[in-house]
């Protein structure tokens, strides 16, 4: 693994930070570029917030009646997940997993019910699953049944990927305005590749944050204060796309709001765990009225100093 130091970096908008082995991927355009910082460049786990199973304290006004993001005046820039965030993926992980599961005799050889996988499989990290779903495994033996599942869903994914509606809209959007942005992941890395590469995204990330290489997962918030520190930007002026559980958990921890992606999860369920309003794509009309309302008070103010 290549380890860069953030005081040796320059982070210029719009410049990739590279690490990355070519991809064997014959279907993609170019290598993704990725930016793994130095562990000592980061905070200790002691300085990083603790997350309960409640949903953290925020440091940020939210108003479940009104859609806004206004506070968050000048906007910096953007946090995405990445898995059913940019692209619907979660069925593709469904299928993979209730295949390879059926296969193995889980359950008695009973597949999966969608509404299981949402509960107990969805928007968790891979060694987090290793013991929810093989409890009494050895766990290199979980992990190899977790390696081999992913590179199945890659399989699946490079014929069955497309981006959620409006994503090239709101990228447009994101790119007019010089915002910094980041996908931060509890996927592999070869998911991550395979996934920005594929929507076309290699060129629009400057940071790709993978939770592998933080000392903690979403729901914590070490991924997320990972991607704030290398962007150099405040939670305060900073917002996330999140579609599962955890990732919201994670976005609120690290003291951003969190826009829920209900591609999938329930809208309740996003809600419940810290998002500030729930949306079913990047067309849909809260985003943009929130983004409008935004971007008015920006200009409102430029205009008063």
């Amino acid at each position: 693994m290549l380890m860069l130091s953030l005081s040796s970096l320059h982070l210029p908008h719009h410049h990739h930070l590279l690490f990355s082995d070519h991809l064997s991927h014959t279907h993609l355009h170019k290598t993704t570029t990725f930016y793994i910082p130095n562990r000592c460049d980061l905070p200790t786990i002691s300085q990083l917030p603790r997350i309960s199973s409640t949903t953290s304290s925020n440091s940020y006004p939210t108003s479940r009646s009104e859609s806004s993001l206004a506070f968050l005046t000048p906007l910096q820039a953007i946090l995405f997940d990445i898995d059913g965030t940019l692209c619907d993926s979660d069925p593709t992980h469904y299928n993979a997993f209730r295949e390879m599961l059926q296969e193995i005799g889980f359950n008695g050889g009973v597949p999966i019910t969608e509404e299981f996988f949402i509960k107990n499989i969805s928007g968790k990290h891979n060694e987090e699953l290793c013991g929810v779903l093989f409890p009494n495994w050895d766990l290199q033996r979980a992990r190899k049944f977790m390696d081999d599942k992913e590179a199945f869903f890659r399989r699946l994914a490079s014929e069955q990927l497309e981006p959620v509606k409006g994503l090239n809209k709101l990228c447009k959007w994101i790119e007019e305005r010089e915002l910094k942005r980041a996908a931060v992941t509890n996927a592999p890395r070869s998911n991550a590749e395979l996934l920005i590469s594929a929507l076309g995204l290699s060129d629009f990330f400057e940071v790709v944050v993978l939770a592998n290489d933080c000392e903690r997962q979403k729901p914590f918030p070490d991924p997320y204060l990972r991607a704030l520190q290398v962007l150099e930007v405040s939670p305060k002026h900073t917002f996330v796309f999140e579609d599962s559980v955890s990732g919201v958990k994670a976005g609120v921890a690290a003291g951003m709001p969190v826009v829920g992606m209900g591609l999938r999860n329930p809208e309740k369920s996003l809600t419940d765990a810290g998002a500030s309003f729930v949306i079913n794509n990047f067309n849909d009309p809260k985003l943009w009225a929130a983004l409008e309302k935004l971007e008015n008070k920006e200009e409102l103010t430029t205009v008063t100093t």
